[in-house]
């Protein structure tokens, strides 16, 4: 299989992506602390069946970092934007952890481009917020942590090694499947100018961008028509919550199932079984 590394001016920003395969356009959207890299043990054999694009989102990896634009619809518009670049009506779409965010607002905003959607390790967020108590709270005390100004920078600036491991680490329960060379990339990655900061800013425009845009949304009865897919780690917080349910309220047509012996990072811990998922349900 070859793959494409480009860049494209979308939107108001250079965007890197990877691209291989043939077929219906599919979009891999990656999340925090990570970058398309994430992808790298399903792309090929999802490229036996599509055209496979995995961007690296507004601010995290090669693509630009700027101040301004981590609402969850302006980077929904960036990736749609990439979509008609590359000639794209019509696009399935995966998304995993912040990238998952992207991709349930993409759905939202804009049905006619967005077929189907599937969703790996997260709830809405506004279901998260909603459902806010001690145990969630201790689970997800970064997202608190990340909103501040300022500090998370001055502090994981420290040791972005560091920081970044406490999360792999926690995060996972395949350990192996984030091995040290991955690690790395990662890292790297984020030692780039701005690279902290935008991947915080991602988190900052939870409050008040997404949240109004949500709710908004969510009162008028706005839902994610489109089928979709949630997959989630049996081994991670959502293997506590009623993850189905949950997007039952936000969405008509939701399948979906925890994988066993999983933690957070679903396309690298358990790569077969995501790979089988997914081509069950996008089809031929």
């Amino acid at each position: 299989m070859n793959r494409l590394e480009s860049t494209a001016t979308v939107n108001g920003l250079r965007m890197h992506y990877q691209r291989a395969g043939e077929g219906p356009p599919l979009f891999l959207l990656h999340g925090w602390p990570q970058t398309s890299h994430c992808w790298r043990e399903v792309f090929a054999p999802l490229a036996e069946t599509h055209t496979v694009i995995a961007p690296d989102l507004r601010g995290y990896g090669r693509t630009d970092k700027p101040r301004t634009g981590y609402d969850k619809r302006t980077m929904a518009a960036d990736v749609a934007a990439l979509a008609e670049h590359l000639g794209f009506d019509r696009v399935a779409v995966v998304g995993h952890d912040r990238g998952g965010r992207v991709a349930h607002r993409w759905a939202l905003d804009r049905p006619d481009q967005v077929d189907r959607v599937a969703v790996l390790d997260i709830a809405p967020t506004r279901a998260m917020w909603q459902r806010l108590d001690t145990g969630t709270a201790k689970a997800y005390w970064h997202w608190l942590f990340h909103l501040q100004p300022d500090l998370p920078e001055l502090l994981a600036g420290r040791d972005i090694a560091a920081y970044l491991g406490y999360f792999f680490e926690r995060w996972t329960y395949q350990r192996h499947a984030l091995d040290a060379e991955a690690q790395a990339e990662y890292v790297r990655a984020f030692s780039q100018p701005g690279a902290l900061r935008a991947g915080f800013d991602d988190y900052r425009a939870s409050f008040p961008d997404d949240a109004e845009l949500d709710d908004a949304d969510f009162e008028a009865g706005k839902r994610v028509t489109q089928p979709l897919l949630a997959l989630w780690g049996a081994n991670g917080l959502l293997g506590t919550l009623p993850t189905l349910e949950i997007w039952r309220e936000y969405a008509d047509d939701v399948t979906g199932e925890a994988l066993a012996e999983c933690g957070h990072f679903l396309p690298e811990e358990q790569p077969a079984e995501v790979v089988a998922h997914l081509r069950k349900f996008l089809g031929p």
